[in-house]
Order: structure tokens, then C-alpha cells, then sequence
């Protein structure tokens, strides 16, 4: 429930090294790969990850992932 991120922002913060919180550096910790990484796995394997605004405040973040295949 903290300030979330805009919807217009949602394509830019999936990019590799993006903050959108100006306080955060590699000097405070992070590189800025997190979602990035995230959303190539999860691609790599067939899956998605998608980022929505949450009711009352904050970030959604959708995982789907394929069911693996039987037998």
C-alpha cells in the first residue's frame, strides 16, 4: 500500500537499470534489474508479468505461468 507507480511508467521500470525513486542509487543499494530479470525469466519460460495500479494504493504485479504439460 505505499505510492505504487504510475501507469505510465509500467513499460519504462520493466527496462533494465530504470529507478523511478530518485532516493535509490547503486551508492543505497540496487541496480535498478529486479523487474527486469523478473519479466525475462518468467518470458523465457512462456509466462508474463504484468503491472497494474492496486486499489487503495500501491503496485499489482501479475505472474502467469504455463501449466506444465502432462505425463
Amino acid at each position: 500500500r505505499g505510492p505504487g507507480i504510475a501507469p505510465e511508467d509500467f513499460e519504462r521500470v520493466l527496462e533494465p537499470f530504470i529507478w523511478l525513486d530518485l532516493s535509490r542509487s547503486r551508492q543505497t543499494g540496487g541496480a535498478g534489474l529486479g523487474l527486469h530479470i523478473a519479466q525475462s525469466l518468467l518470458q523465457a519460460q512462456g509466462g508474463s508479468l504484468q503491472l497494474s495500479a492496486r486499489e487503495g494504493g500501491g503496485l499489482r504485479v501479475d505472474v502467469r505461468l504455463q501449466a506444465a504439460p502432462e505425463g
